[in-house]
């Protein structure tokens, strides 16, 4: 999907440092920064006032953190924001609750210039940010553990059809729309033609959520056979 005019974003880190550094490398690409805010509370109200199309946020932030802001935002907005997780290590629990809560994907604040920038507009174009394997051994860390607020709607997984049902699994375990064409022998458009009708039928925002809801329901276990093969960091 593409998106005319440049992305809005709001930043939301408790060090001035680091929103200030992202600040520049987003303004140097072209990218409009419409706010900033140092908490939970201020990333809600910059979102109520701005209307961006993305908004970078830090989890572990004193007062109100980033996953209690991404909740409220994601149930408050009609048409909110894609939100993209900033944290320090790709293993942890705060990122996968996010996740599951609706964020798009997730950073680490070592990211480099580069992939920021294309992150952002990846995300505002309507993919979710994930690199598959990190993101699938994240997600087999904390799904046995979690009873999370995505578990109730999946009841609706009866309603995919077996190849729908292929394509999800194949999904959660790490493939890439690439890969995926091969595995089924599918064009990739019909790939994505699948997975958008995944989504709709279980009525998840992005990918990200389908490969929770995957675990979830039970149809993938953690350290059950499959491959780790993934492609680079992006949309998986």
């Amino acid at each position: 999907m593409t998106v005319a005019g440049a992305p809005r974003v709001v930043i939301v880190d408790d060090q001035a440092l680091v929103r200030t550094g992202f600040r520049m490398i987003l303004a140097a690409d072209g990218i409009d920064v419409v706010a900033e805010a140092a908490d939970g509370d201020a990333a809600v109200a910059a979102v109520r006032r701005t209307r961006p199309d993305v908004v970078l946020m830090d989890i572990r932030m004193p007062g109100t953190d980033g996953l209690e802001a991404t909740r409220r935002i994601l149930a408050d907005e009609a048409a909110p924001p894609r939100i993209v997780v900033l944290t320090t290590y790709d293993l942890d629990r705060y990122v996968y609750a996010a996740l599951a809560a609706g964020a798009s994907g997730f950073l680490l604040k070592d990211v480099t210039p580069e992939h920021l920038t294309a992150a952002v507009r990846l995300v505002r174009s309507g993919d979710a940010l994930l690199a598959p394997a990190i993101t699938r051994r994240l997600v087999e860390r904390f799904a046995a553990s979690s009873s999370g607020p995505s578990a109730a709607p999946h009841r609706e997984l009866a309603t995919l059809t077996p190849r729908e049902l292929e394509v999800l699994e194949a999904l959660a375990r790490g493939h890439t729309n690439a890969e995926l064409a091969v595995r089924f022998r599918l064009s990739e458009a019909t790939v994505k033609t699948h997975v958008a009708r995944i989504l709709q039928k279980l009525r998840l925002r992005d990918r990200a959520q389908a490969v929770i809801a995957a675990y979830e329901t039970g149809l993938v276990t953690p350290g059950s056979a499959g491959s780790d093969t993934a492609g680079p960091d992006g949309a998986c």
